[in-house]
């Protein structure tokens, strides 16, 4: 039997609904008030707090993991995984851990302004609106690297975008040989794929010779032609309120630029818009498979069924660094209503950044514009 799109869109959203409703029940009245919000396109501060995200280690907004009991924690996470594949989940999950690894690589001495500055605990989860078969809700899970943002109307799922996944360090030792890298495979199809063009598509897809130090649509809400990269200080929205860590925001921020030797013209070739680099079109048929495995890379983090596959041949690659392993690299994947955005660059190469958006319809902009349009027609 066939599953379409729209039944898994629906079977999704029940899984979420009941999933999110079975984590609300178990709040008392302190944890339901921090772990909800305004209801989907209700009115405007309700929307400004659901579209505001982060991927840094700030408040996300929402009820912590850490402020749940075990009980608790394992319904948020219930819901987490309702809205991911198993590899997502396993993903989102490493990610999580990872805040341990990186508390060590630091000497355990960060603090971000809070009594453990890498904490697996703080991951929050903020519910907005009523879950339910009718209507608009949504849920948001997000801290240090991991941002979810899920919007259901009428009982089926209408966005998963932004989606963003990042991994510091992005390798770690295991036992053994291999190590651990749970983003290596969204870089390594990239990478082998630029190699693999022939002079001429290479020269096309990579637009600089040099990285910038983050992905250039940032957190922004809504993502926009001409945008250029957003500097450090700017993903954290004021989140910062004592003066050391503004200063070692800041630091930080002038050592990145330096580092990748960007300036004003540089971020202006990189500044979103129409898709830059080499279609899938002019692609050869090894090509296309390691485009084909590269957009699944992204479009697989959610339940299979649930995303909406963009058209090969209009998805352009785009990179820029060099291509060889272990060095700054960044590369942007983009087709009518996808873009994809990969940074590996930040602590000796050590540190990546993901994200998956739809630029029309983020958040859902489109469809609850349209729900809210026909609700007031009615």
């Amino acid at each position: 039997m066939v599953v379409t799109a729209d039944e898994t869109a629906r079977t999704t959203a029940t899984q979420m609904a009941q999933a999110a409703a079975h984590w609300l029940e178990s709040l008392d009245p302190e944890q339901r008030r921090i772990g909800t919000g305004g209801t989907p396109g209700s009115d405007a501060e309700a929307d400004r707090e659901r579209l505001r995200w982060y991927y840094t280690p700030t408040d996300h907004g929402g009820l912590t993991l850490g402020a749940m009991r075990p009980a608790q924690q394992s319904l948020a996470m219930q819901l987490v995984s309702s809205g991911l594949s198993h590899a997502g989940y396993v993903t989102v999950s490493t990610v999580l851990g990872l805040e341990n690894v990186l508390d060590r690589v630091e000497g355990f001495s960060v603090d971000w302004g809070h009594e453990r500055g890498r904490d697996p605990q703080r991951y929050y989860l903020r519910v907005f609106g009523e879950p339910g078969p009718s209507g608009a809700w949504a849920w948001r899970f997000g801290g240090h690297h991991v941002s979810l943002n899920n919007l259901v109307v009428d009982g089926a799922v209408v966005s998963t975008t932004p989606c963003f996944l990042g991994a510091d360090p992005a390798t770690s030792p295991l036992l053994g040989p291999a190590p651990l890298r749970p983003l290596g495979g969204a870089e390594d199809l990239a990478r082998e794929l630029v190699r693999s063009l022939p002079a001429d598509l290479a020269a096309e897809a990579v637009l600089l010779d040099r990285a910038p130090a983050d992905i250039i649509g940032g957190n922004r809400s809504r993502i926009a032609t001409g945008d250029t990269m957003i500097q450090l200080p700017g993903l954290w929205r004021g989140r910062l309120r004592e003066p050391r860590l503004v200063e070692r925001l800041d630091a930080m921020n002038e050592t990145a630029e330096k580092d990748s030797g960007f300036d004003e013209t540089d971020h202006q070739t990189l500044a979103l818009g129409a898709p830059r680099g080499v279609p899938g079109a002019a692609l050869d048929p090894a090509g296309r498979e390691l485009l084909s495995a590269l957009v699944s890379a992204y479009v697989d983090r959610v339940p299979a069924g649930l995303a909406v596959w963009p058209d090969l041949d209009d998805v352009h690659i785009a990179w820029a660094g060099p291509t060889r392993p272990g060095e700054p690299h960044y590369y942007r994947l983009q087709a009518p209503r996808f873009l994809v955005e990969y940074d590996n660059t930040q602590r000796q190469v050590n540190h990546a950044h993901s994200v998956w958006r739809d630029p029309e319809s983020d958040f859902g902009h489109d469809v609850l514009a349209a729900h809210r349009d026909a609700f007031h027609a009615g």
